[in-house]
């Protein structure tokens, strides 16, 4: 179950670099243990049940939208907008804060982005949460968006590409990224909504019509189709396999890992190698869940594993 509601203590409008000013926000426990929450995406946002999966007599919890997500400016903007202006910003985040160490806690494309940070800061992480792992290797985007999922959900990858003429569906997200940047908004706000209603329709073992409006809603689509679109085609800015190259780097750092047996959108094999590489971290299956931070086994498994962690690091 998840922790009562409750309100942020502070809020910025917090400028990092390159014109971005980022949504950031505080609350909880201002002398609890920090941890800071890592959307998805990327191209996701902050939402208050994020603040749920910690006990606020616990932690001292830090909500921020990444560069063009969300409440952050500029809104979808694809500019200096990269993994490595992320862990940039995370930093300037933790100085601002003038917090030490904290915990990072992050879901499906945030769990990739915890992961690059802890392993070129690893001596600020007191620990690691995990949801949903997303490994950003080619194979992986490849199972999303060049046919693995199509697989297991038909009718909704055929309403998809239904956009893309035939002659360029060999490579959908190159054709979706030629329609998300493209100069009129008709063209780029359909693409967003095509590729955000994929995403949506994906992420839940049972399909969830409210979970595919939420992605359907214009604000929240354009962003996360055009920067997800953006990273994808820059191999999220990684070599080929950069996260398991260097998971040796967090060693001795604690941590988590919660992933959905049936996750369609980041198959669990991911979850698995990244544990195999990690012997320090705890994995745990959920059986009856796919990818959604919002499915009850997983959410109750994160609360769980925010618990454990606190009292660990007690």
């Amino acid at each position: 179950m998840l922790f009562p509601a409750i309100k942020s203590t502070s809020t910025w409008r917090f400028p990092v670099a390159d014109g971005h000013t980022l949504y950031l926000e505080e609350s909880g426990n201002p002398y609890g243990i920090p941890v800071v929450f890592l959307h998805g995406g990327p191209g996701g946002s902050c939402d208050p049940n994020h603040r749920r999966f910690f006990d606020p007599e616990k932690y001292r919890i830090i909500l921020f939208d990444q560069r063009g997500c969300g409440k952050s400016k500029p809104h979808a903007s694809l500019v200096c907008n990269t993994t490595w202006d992320l862990v940039a910003d995370l930093e300037k985040i933790r100085e601002f804060l003038k917090i030490e160490r904290w915990v990072v806690f992050g879901g499906s494309w945030g769990s990739t982005l915890a992961l690059a940070y802890a392993i070129n800061h690893t001596e600020k992480v007191l620990g690691l949460i995990l949801r949903g792992i997303f490994l950003a290797r080619e194979t992986d985007v490849d199972w999303f968006f060049r046919g693995g999922a199509a697989r297991i959900l038909p009718e909704a990858w055929q309403r998809f590409i239904a956009p893309i003429p035939l002659l360029e569906r060999d490579d959908i997200v190159a054709a979706y990224y030629r329609r998300l940047t493209s100069e009129n908004e008709i063209i780029r706000m359909g693409a967003a909504k095509a590729w955000s209603i994929w995403e949506g329709s994906s992420i839940t073992l049972i399909p969830d019509n409210k979970v595919v409006g939420n992605f359907s809603e214009p604000h929240f689509a354009l962003s996360i189709a055009r920067i997800e679109c953006h990273y994808f085609m820059n191999q999220s800015f990684f070599g080929l396999n950069y996260l398991l190259e260097n998971s040796h780097k967090l060693t001795d750092i604690p941590g988590f890992i919660v992933h959905g047996r049936y996750d369609m959108v980041c198959p669990i094999d991911q979850a698995l190698l990244l544990h195999k590489s990690w012997p320090e971290s705890q994995l745990r299956i959920i059986n009856n869940a796919g990818h959604a931070a919002s499915e009850p086994g997983i959410s109750h498994a994160l609360v769980d594993s925010c618990n454990k962690m606190s009292a660990l690091l007690a």
